[in-house]
Order: structure tokens, then sequence, then C-alpha cells
């Protein structure tokens, strides 16, 4: 059996496990997600291992953890009477390979930075008695520490697993087909007829596909990786500056983490977190997503006014009939999925599920017609690799995550910094807002964007509500924000990608997709200064007038800051944009 096969019938495996949870009725917390950090451990340990010494190393982690994992589920019973507290001293070396474990698949997943919050969020929880002051703990017993994190819902088998087990995975194997299927050139295409003959039409067909692209993928760097393979060469033939074309596809591929219906998974994570129906959330996170790619679009548009940027000529565009043919792909699992949360109001992960269903069996067609066998069998295999690939990602960071919170609910350490968040804002709210954003900008560039807005909402959020913030609005405000590193500097990975495809110095692509993307730094802000923002599902009306206000606002700054107009002319522009977000 070739690698490629084994890793497809491991990825095949997984799929199964992860549906058949949505079918197969309640199974124990204390079961499933063991198995799913079980399933996705070889995944991070010896499919990316590039070295042999990663590989052998991986296998021997893969093994050792895999046993604590499948340890656990058997045992998942006897645990639930021990009520997180480690009684027999084989169980203090299980938790410690699982913390171990967790934070070197994170480690190999995603690099260092979360991994290293992790380990001194550990540190603090062990040690952080012998902290003078009010940041030291009174200290917790080794074995109810080490148990309420590895044996107990609470830490790496807590709500953010089940987030990642039940439904996250879902989304992600979703993603998996429709990308392995004609969903892509459905977007793209899509994308080409209604933008590319406008002015910067290139670069507005990269905004367009990326908006759609990204509601499933949910990733900064596969959407610029994916769009940006056929946008960039596309505009710098027709002779857009480097930095613009590279700057469009970042900040165009950053949006998709804040489009519904994915949201980089943390639509999903805010749903546990707030206890409000996803529904819910996608109707508030809607608007405030479709005035993003709004200024990314008038951005382009002053830019074009500046380059004399010409749209794509007609013969390269594709016919109508490919479009309206490819679409379908798209179209009819989009369809199912939506006929399924808001007709019979099944659960986001069941009207998944039919739709992961309908989206698998277009497999078998293409464009043309029917399928070969030979090209089912590759999207098939493809499926399998790619969702193993990518539930596994998620579970690295996601278990991770979970260390940090479950030592922030141990040790009481987040009230503390919810108290100094007060207490330094001395009980304003825009102060709050100024501590709570360049929090999550700084933990933002080391983490990755989910990890980032679950810890500073678990700091942040307390003291934000208590200034007067609706869940939600704190929430969307703090998710927004933990965004930005994807385009600002120093840690922009977005634009090192984008700018590595155009091959232009990434410091000019990060500023210009900093003009680009000022809806990224305005939007969150205008959610608090115009509540009415998120309020689409229960008052559209004033939610729409609302929206209609903010774009107009984010036209003059955008215009202001970009278009070739006189001094005078963009300073008038800026202030009304601002008087608009912030006065009006």
């Amino acid at each position: 059996m070739s690698s490629r096969l084994f890793w497809a019938s491991f990825g095949l495996i997984s799929i199964i496990f992860h549906l058949s949870l949505i079918f197969s009725g309640l199974v124990p917390n204390l079961i499933s997600r063991p198995l799913h950090m079980a399933l996705a451990l070889p995944w991070a340990f010896i499919f990316i291992s590039e070295t042999p010494a990663q590989r052998y190393s991986g296998y021997i982690f893969t093994v050792v953890s895999v046993f604590a994992s499948l340890w656990i589920a058997y045992n998942a019973d006897l645990l639930s009477d021990q009520y997180g507290y480690i009684s027999e001293h084989y169980q203090l070396w299980i938790a410690a390979v699982l913390l171990i474990s967790v934070l070197e698949m994170a480690r190999r997943s995603i690099g260092w930075p979360l991994p290293l919050v992790a380990l001194l969020a550990l540190l603090y929880g062990l040690f952080g008695q012998h902290i003078p002051g009010e940041f030291g703990h009174p200290g917790t017993p080794l074995g109810s520490f080490l148990g309420t994190l590895t044996i107990a819902e609470g830490g790496i088998w807590g709500k953010l697993t089940g987030v990642s087990v039940s439904i996250v995975a879902i989304f992600v194997i979703f993603g998996a087909v429709l990308n392995a299927g004609e969903a892509g050139q459905g977007f793209m295409n899509l994308a080409s007829a209604a933008a590319g003959r406008l002015r910067g039409g290139a670069a507005k067909v990269s905004v367009i596909s990326s908006a759609l692209f990204g509601s499933i993928s949910g990733s900064a760097s596969a959407n610029v990786a994916s769009t940006g393979a056929i946008t960039l060469p596309a505009m710098t033939k027709l002779g857009y500056p480097k930095r613009l074309a590279g700057a469009t596809e970042a900040v165009a591929s950053s949006g998709g983490q804040i489009m519904p219906p994915l949201m980089g998974a943390g639509a999903f994570v805010m749903v546990e977190l707030t206890g409000i129906s996803y529904q819910s959330i996608m109707m508030a996170a809607l608007l405030p997503a479709i005035l993003y790619f709004w200024a990314v679009w008038v951005g382009i548009d002053a830019f074009a006014q500046r380059y004399d940027l010409k749209g794509i000529s007609k013969d390269q565009q594709p016919k109508l009939r490919l479009v309206l043919i490819t679409c379908a792909f798209f179209m009819i699992p989009f369809s199912v999925l939506l006929w399924g949360m808001f007709g019979p109001q099944y659960t986001p992960q069941f009207a998944a599920c039919l739709a992961i269903f309908a989206a698998a069996l277009l497999l078998c067609f293409n464009a043309k017609g029917v399928s070969c066998k030979q090209q089912i069998l590759s999207r098939i295999e493809n499926v399998c690799v790619n969702a193993g690939k990518q539930i596994a990602m998620i579970a690295s960071i996601i278990l991770c995550a979970s260390i940090v919170i479950g030592v922030l609910s141990i040790t009481g350490l987040g009230v503390k910094i919810t108290s100094l968040i007060l207490s330094g804002s001395q009980g304003a709210l825009w102060p709050a807002i100024l501590l709570t954003a360049i929090a999550c900008l700084l933990l933002g560039m080391e983490v990755p964007t989910t990890a980032a807005y679950v810890i500073c909402i678990s700091v942040a959020g307390p003291a934000l509500s208590q200034l007067g913030l609706a869940p939600l609005q704190a929430h969307l405000f703090v998710f927004w924000f933990a965004l930005l590193s994807t385009i600002t500097p120093p840690v922009c990975g977005g634009v090192f990608i984008a700018a590595g495809m155009v091959k232009e110095n990434w410091l000019k692509v990060a500023l210009t997709a900093m003009l680009l993307g000022i809806g990224l730094y305005l939007i969150p802000l205008a959610m608090i200064a115009n509540p009415t923002l998120i309020q689409f599902e229960t008052a559209p009306l004033l939610a729409l007038f609302t929206s209609l206000k903010i774009a107009l606002a984010l036209y003059a700054i955008s215009m202001g800051l970009i278009a070739p107009f006189t001094l005078l002319k963009r300073a008038l522009l800026l202030i009304a944009g601002m008087c608009l977000i912030f006065v009006v």
C-alpha cells in the first residue's frame, strides 16, 4: 500500500468517525474527545514530518500518546467517578504524556508561539503560589491540577475540544469535499463574470472569489495559496503594481475567517462560549463581513483611479453557460446547508452532514458531464487526505488553547487580568476597548486567530461585559481584532505568502494591505459605537440602515486614504467618514 493510499484510508476513518458521532446519538465526552485526539496525533507527528529525526520521534510520540488517549476513552466510566482528581501514581504519567503530546503536536503543526503560551500557563499553575502579590495564587494540589486538565471534562477535554469534535470537524470535511470538486472553479468563474470587466476588475475578481472560497476554507493562508494561484498572475499580467496585487489577495483572503458560514472555526467556538445559536451568530456576523469586503472593493477602486487599472478583456472571461454549470457545484451544497439550518432547523452539524452528502455526489460530475472513474477516485483521495490533515491541525490548536483556558479557570488568573483591565481603564468603556484591542493584536501575532480569540475573550470578555457590552458584541469585537495579525506587521502570514508569490518586498505589500484592509481596524469599533449593526436577525431594517451608514463611512475613509485627490479633499473625506462611524 502506497503512503498516499495509507493516509487516504486513515483520513477516511477520521471522516467516518466524526460523521458517525452526528448520527449515533450521545457518546460520552471522555470517549469521543480522546478518540478525536488519537485520530489527530499521527497527522501531526508523522504525516507532516520532514526529516528522519522528526519522523522517528513522531512514531514514538504517536504510539505513546495514542495509548494515553485510548486509555482515557477506555476508562471513561472509572475517571468520571474521580471528579478530576488523580488518585493513582501511574495516572500522573498518563497526564504528563497527554500534556507533553498536546504541546508537541501544536508545535509541529503551527510553530512555537502557542505551545510556549500554554507551557507558561502550566508553569504558572504549578508554581504560581510562589509569586508574591495579587498575581500569585494559593496553589492547587498536583493531583487535582493535572487531573482537572487531563482526566475530567475540563482542560484538554473541555468545551473547546467538544466544538472541534462535533462541529468544526464536520465543516472541515464539508470544505474538503467542496474543494476536491468543481466548486473552487465555480467561485472563480462567478467572480470573473460579476466583476472582471469593471475598473480594477482582476483585483475585484480576487475579492469576490476570496470571499466565496474563504467562506468554506476559513484559512487565510489556504485562501491566498488557492485563489492567489489564479488571480495574482492575472493582476501582474495586466500591469498591476506587485505590491497592490499581493496586498489585494492577502486582504481579501483574510476576510474568509470573518465570512459566514465557517468563519475559521470561530463561529462554532463562539456558540459554545456564549450559548447563542449558530444561526444567530451567523446573522450577526454577515453584515460586518460584507462591509469588510466592501471596504476592500472601494480601496481597489481608489487604487484603480491612481494607476488607471483596466478590467479583464471580454475574451478572457468565462462564458455564461460555463458559469452557470460550475456555480451549481457550490450552490447545491450551500442550498442544502442553508435549507437544513433555516428550514427544518436542524443543528448546524446535521445540516452540514446533509450538505456533505450532496457535495460528495457532485464529485461524480465535472463541467463537461460525468467524471471518469480515475478522476472520481483521485477526488475521494484528496478529500480524505485534506480532511484528515485539516481536522488534525485544528485539533492541535484547540487542544493547546484548552490548556491555557483550563489554567486560567483553575488558578483564577483570568479574573485577575479582568480586574487589571477594569482598573487600567478606570471603569470607562473605550479605554478598556483600546486595551483589549492591543492585547488581541499582540496575542494574534503569536498564535492562530481562533486560539488568540479564545484566550483574549477569556480574560477580557468579563471586563467588557461589566462595562456594558452585550456578549455577542464583545465576542465579535475580540474575534475581529484577533484577526488583525494576518495583515499587520511584523507577523502577517497572509502577506508573506502573497508577497512570495508575486516576488515583492513583504513590507511594501503589508503597508498596502493595511490601507486596503482598513475595514478590519474600523468595523469592530463600529460594532461598539453602533450596536444595531449586528442586530440583523432581530431588527433587520435598522441593521441595514446602520450598515449603509458604515458603508458610506468606509467609502469616504478609503477614498481619503488612497484616491489621488487634493490634500484638503482627502482630509474632509477622512473627517466625514470618522464622524459617520462615531458621531452620527
